[in-house]
């Protein structure tokens, strides 16, 4: 599996459904599944650690996870929060020991910081490691107002310092989508909502990304409750439901950190 197959699937009529796991084990499902490229969630990862997502806080846990994940038969993208320093050649090099690891895409977020800072460490990353894919993601929608100049402006300074890839996640509306496409040059990321438009009336738009983001280890949180509920008051509990030995098997799999 290699940076230029994992670029590439950014460029295809139909847009690459990433779905994002936290650990090994919902990694080897996925890819059980056929998906050929699966990211990492920062918020999956955190909250099974008992961390705060966002806070810089997994920095050690998502190396450890990638190390253990990047020698699977899969593509795997970094959820990397905003690479966990303020240094842009510390997130160089961190960017440098993912790929060591065997990750071919880092996600960098700006958090509705500098977009200048932010683009210095994008830079920094494509100058140190130039075949990971940069997936350049702005806060615009998610903690600002969604201002759309704003998110072009930003969006643009981050295509200029060398991003692959660029991500907006809360943005839903088909209008605005098609809109930002045309400022873009870069293939253009989206977040998956289940109350905003399904993955082939994005493709359509021209979005050739399509990330789940934390929403698998959200529903696996839910089916939790849900099972719980239904034991405790009587019901039959249903959903599917791996075997022991099925888990067996993927844990013998797991390569060791």
């Amino acid at each position: 599996m290699s940076t230029r197959e994992f670029a590439a699937l950014h460029h295809t009529e139909t847009p690459l459904l990433l779905p994002n796991a936290w650990d090994h084990a919902s990694a080897a499902l996925l890819a059980a599944q056929g998906f050929k490229a699966i990211g990492t969630t920062s918020l999956g990862v955190a909250a099974a650690a008992g961390l705060p997502d966002g806070e810089a806080a997994t920095r050690d846990l998502t190396l450890s996870l990638v190390r253990r994940l990047g020698t699977g038969l899969y593509l795997l993208s970094v959820d990397a929060e905003d690479g966990f320093s303020q240094d842009p050649h510390e997130v160089a090099e961190w960017a440098r020991e993912l790929a060591d690891a065997g990750a071919v895409g880092i996600n960098l977020e700006d958090g509705l910081g500098s977009a200048e800072l932010h683009a210095a460490k994008i830079a920094a990353v494509k100058s140190a490691v130039p075949d990971l894919f940069v997936n350049a993601r702005t806060d615009t929608h998610w903690l600002g107002d969604g201002d759309e100049r704003e998110t072009v402006r930003r969006l643009d300074a981050y295509q200029q310092a060398g991003a692959d890839g660029v991500f907006v996640p809360g943005l839903t509306d088909p209008a605005r989508i098609s809109a930002l496409l045309k400022t873009l040059d870069v293939p253009l990321n989206i977040l998956y909502s289940p109350a905003g438009p399904t993955v082939a009336h994005l493709g359509d738009l021209g979005v050739r990304r399509v990330s789940l983001g934390s929403l698998l280890y959200r529903r696996a949180l839910g089916a939790v409750l849900d099972t719980v509920a239904d034991i405790r008051d009587g019901r039959p509990s249903g959903g599917n439901t791996p075997t022991y030995d099925d888990v067996q098997a993927l844990s013998a799999q797991s390569p060791q950190p």
